[in-house]
């Protein structure tokens, strides 16, 4: 049985998206950070030595394939980041993050494949801190700069929404929102998040555009 709490515009579902996604509409975008299935690799180092990265083996369970080729269909526009890691259509509009401050044990840079038929884009971009609580968080800048740079607008949909940071990122961007969790701890994390996000207010109906940030599809 499947779990939802509604804040504002967003709806967050606890349960597996393989099972939820059937029962959901057509959307604007699928905009995701699925597992890499790299969690085995995450031993010593820096970040592999944290205490707080520890169970990243347990839920870095790698999606099939065609799951992601079913999700892509679900919305006239899709962004997987990590896309690079699974088989997916070759596509000539790729977003590629370039980590500032990338420790010498991580990769300097990742990469999301999309369904567009466009020019590739970059932003540079420090990692966060992961102060959320999810071991692989996404700054939600990268996010919202994802969102800016397709032009998507409407309704966005996450499948593997973790600690909810593209959630965040619409309730800040004026967007309606969906995101499934199955990881009830991670499912709390991303409802007080996004809870925040709207107490905090809408910052910008589409987000600030940056220097580094400038460039979006044409």
């Amino acid at each position: 049985m499947s779990e939802e709490v509604t804040i504002g515009d967003c709806r967050l579902i606890l349960g597996d998206c393989r099972e939820v996604l059937p029962t959901l509409p057509m959307v604007d975008l699928v905009l995701t950070d699925p597992p890499y299935g790299l969690g085995k690799r995450m031993q010593g180092g820096t970040w592999g030595g944290a205490q707080k990265y520890k169970d990243l083996v347990i839920w870095d369970s790698r999606p099939a394939d065609d799951l992601l080729l079913v999700l892509a269909k679900r919305a006239k526009k899709a962004v997987f980041w990590g896309g690079n890691y699974f088989a997916l259509p070759p596509s000539r509009c790729w977003l590629v993050w370039d980590k500032q401050n990338a420790v010498q044990t991580m990769a300097d840079c990742e990469m999301a494949w999309t369904n567009l038929d466009a020019n590739t884009k970059r932003i540079s971009l420090p990692v966060g801190i992961h102060a959320s609580g999810h071991p692989s968080e996404k700054p939600v800048r990268l996010m919202e700069w994802s969102i800016r740079t397709v032009r998507a607008s409407g309704h966005v949909l996450d499948p593997f929404a973790g600690s909810g940071t593209t959630g965040v990122a619409c309730a800040r961007m004026g967007l309606q929102f969906t995101g499934i969790e199955r990881e009830r701890k991670y499912f709390d994390i991303a409802c007080e998040r996004i809870d925040n996000a709207y107490r905090q207010g809408q910052m910008f109906p589409s987000g600030p555009i940056h220097k580094q940030e400038q460039g979006a599809l044409i």
